[in-house]
């Protein structure tokens, strides 16, 4: 669990970072997940687009993926959100 100076550190974090993942109309499946998770693994803060067509809030993608894959969601604006999680290889946050 982050704390709220953590949060709004890894939103400035994220505010100059464009979305690397959409969710479509096929919504959230394993091979999704495992891209999350890769690169998350890799860049730990990475900011996600929910389209129109997916039938999905960013709020409630964000909260399933995280479940999943067992990271913070940071930020959901719009149809945009932000999740973190620690790369348990090579750290490069700090927070």
């Amino acid at each position: 669990m982050i704390t709220s100076k953590q949060r709004a550190q890894l939103r400035s974090l994220a505010n100059g970072i464009d979305a690397i993942f959409q969710i479509g109309k096929n919504g959230v499946d394993e091979t999704f997940l495992e891209q999350v998770s890769n690169a998350l693994e890799k860049r730990e803060l990475i900011k996600i687009s929910v389209l129109n067509n997916s039938g999905l809030e960013a709020r409630e993608a964000s909260d399933m993926i995280c479940e999943e894959l067992g990271c913070e969601g940071v930020q959901a604006i719009g149809n945009k959100f932000v999740i973190y999680r620690k790369s348990s290889k090579k750290p490069v946050i700090e927070l």
